[in-house]
């Protein structure tokens, strides 16, 4: 069911000459994700840990928060022209004690964006359980330039494509314990989210989570909900993000490439000499 990749045929052209070679594409395809069998939402996401994924968006949308309130995780049968299943509805079980869905979700999610279909900026502030402030996490500068090389090290489709996000979950001596991709980078967050969820790990206190593009909204309230105190992006946070991150007290690190970066937000857990 690890249908990371797709091989198709491509015309290459280098300079003036051109020949056919088979080429390895980022594999996109639906996911229905259902609750208690009811159609919730459609993401495109790139197959493989679709448990960890709806897992960890249901973490994401508040209604769970601790393992013991996801009774079960299944496959239903989401069936092709041919008959067979495409493994692309996975149907949750929740406990009672879970929360309720907060606000209306369109049905059609994007692998570019996790909030689509919200109503408003304002329903999308969704207070976590685990406030990360108080966190007492400390990390040196050279633990932070180390992280993206460990990340990149642990990205097995993304060498064979070139198209696919990833996220990676640390431990505070910049351990990796998870590493998650996809095309979309919301749901290579939400696969570590779901996957410390599953394995009783939330929350994530003293923990980071390094993201292989951009630092959005929705990627740091998803940091948050997590209880994650540190998050940090090889490319640029948005205005949004940093905003967020000082208003919950995270730690939000941008542009950490080489042996830089810069810190947005929550800068008193970066320990610098001097």
């Amino acid at each position: 069911m690890a249908r990371a990749t797709v091989r198709r045929r491509v015309v290459r052209l280098r300079g003036t000459e051109a020949g056919e070679r088979p080429d390895a594409l980022a594999a996109e395809e639906p996911l229905e994700i259902r609750l208690g069998g009811e159609p919730l939402t459609v993401t495109m996401r790139t197959p493989g840990d679709d448990f960890d994924l709806v897992a960890g968006f249901l973490v994401g949308e508040g209604v769970v928060h601790e393992a013991g309130q996801l009774a079960a995780l299944r496959y239903c049968a989401g069936t092709d022209a041919e008959g067979l299943n495409t493994y692309n509805v996975v149907d949750a079980t929740v406990r009672g004690d879970a929360a309720p869905l907060s606000g209306h979700r369109n049905l059609l999610t994007t692998s570019a964006c996790g909030l689509c279909g919200r109503d408003t900026v304002e329903a999308v502030r969704t207070h976590s359980r685990y406030p990360v402030a108080g966190d007492g996490l400390r990390v040196s500068p050279a633990l932070l330039y180390a992280l993206p090389d460990r990340l990149r090290a642990a990205q097995r489709a993304f060498d064979s494509t070139g198209g696919l996000h990833a996220a990676g979950l640390f431990d505070a001596r910049g351990e990796l314990l998870c590493v998650r991709e996809d095309v979309g980078r919301h749901n290579a967050v939400d696969k570590v989210v779901g996957w410390a969820l599953r394995e009783g790990r939330l929350p994530l206190t003293g923990h980071l989570l390094l993201v292989s593009g951009r630092a959005s909204f929705e990627l740091t309230q998803k940091a948050a909900l997590a209880g994650v105190p540190l998050l940090a992006a090889v490319s640029a946070p948005s205005s949004l993000a940093v905003e967020l991150a000082e208003e919950l007290g995270l730690t939000l690190v941008g542009f950490l490439r080489g042996e830089s970066a810069n810190v947005y937000a929550g800068a008193g857990r970066v320990t610098v000499a001097g």
